[in-house]
């Protein structure tokens, strides 16, 4: 028997997944981490780690293999398409309150700011109106209303940690399929004006954020919402922070910035007609067209300050996570 503390995390391959998994088993839990095959998850060797290779449907076999866990984390994510949302998230977050529910173990989730829709004000607190305008923002308000339902009708304790758009940790964000793809060429993408601030959540720091509070876990009752400041950025915070790296990597002349490419929305909009993970896209370009904040004063009242890598230093980890996880070498400019 040990003292050490264990957490059950769902979807642990996926990119929040493996930076929960990390900032768990650095912390010292024993983490837990299933995934639907055997493949291993590159970057992710650690003793206290434990692979569970269940389909997470398969609740009491999971119950029975992290019967310890006093946490469960839902990192799981279906596919980015609005039908794909409809259908699977709502299965996934049942599937993830019924393992909590039989462990009797503190759920965690990670939010977003799709719920307040196209209208949402400058600054976002956890009582702010959500009044969704796409079909994402809807599945996500029904997501905590499963959460809510769950604490009322069965005592379950969940926490909601809120954050702005994710970059780090790996693949699969507007970071690296948009802003950096090009960037050995001396260019950098962007969806949006450059001079509108928008909220990012460093994805190691808001794994960090999870664990401490999960660590004040005995204090939390019912369905609770926290929102993660992490960094409030321009178009032009972010072509300001990647110059320098460019140069320095010799992908940029020295003195020279990177070209800017804005992304081509009528076209997006025109290949979303045919491709639904570009309609998909396009009904969330007002989240980069309006100015947005989270307040995290709740968060930093029960864990102190709030995670936070500079964004030179964060910027500088995701791009050699990213090349590191590249099976083809990075061409530089000419």
């Amino acid at each position: 028997m040990t003292d050490q503390p264990s957490v059950l995390i769902l979807g642990a391959r996926g990119r929040f997944g493996r930076a929960a998994t990390h900032a768990f088993a650095s912390a010292g839990w024993t983490v837990l981490a299933q995934r639907r095959s055997p493949i291993a998850a590159r970057g992710v060797v650690n003793p206290e780690v434990q692979w569970l290779d269940l389909d997470v449907r398969d609740t009491a076999a999971l119950a029975f293999q992290a019967r310890r866990a006093c946490v469960v984390v839902h990192a799981m994510n279906p596919a980015y398409t609005n039908s794909a949302w409809r259908k699977e998230a709502p299965e996934q977050m049942q599937a993830a309150i019924a393992i909590a529910k039989v462990l009797g173990a503190l759920l965690m989730f990670p939010g977003n700011v799709y719920n307040f829709g196209a209208d949402m004000p400058a600054l976002l607190r956890e009582g702010t109106p959500q009044r969704p305008t796409n079909a994402k923002g809807h599945v996500r308000v029904a997501l905590e209303q499963q959460l809510q339902a769950a604490a009322h009708a069965h005592g379950l304790t969940s926490a909601v940690i809120r954050a702005g758009d994710f970059f780090g940790s790996g693949t699969g964000s507007l970071f690296d399929r948009v802003l950096v793809p090009k960037i050995a060429q001396g260019r950098m993408g962007y969806p949006a004006g450059l001079q509108i601030p928008t909220a990012w959540a460093y994805l190691p720091d808001l794994a960090q954020a999870f664990v401490r509070v999960a660590q004040q876990r005995v204090l939390l009752r019912g369905a609770q919402t926290y929102h993660f400041h992490g960094y409030q950025l321009t178009g032009q915070d972010w072509l300001n922070a990647m110059t320098p790296i460019a140069c320095a990597q010799g992908w940029l002349a020295a003195n020279k910035q990177l070209r800017v490419d804005p992304l081509p929305w009528p076209l997006l909009r025109a290949l979303g007609l045919v491709m639904p993970t570009m309609k998909s896209m396009v009904e969330t370009r007002y989240v980069w067209n309006t100015p947005h904040a989270l307040d995290n004063s709740r968060l930093q009242a029960l864990i102190g300050a709030e995670p936070h890598t500079s964004l030179a230093q964060a910027l500088r980890q995701s791009l050699a996570d990213l090349l590191a996880d590249s099976a083809e070498p990075v061409p530089r400019s000419a």
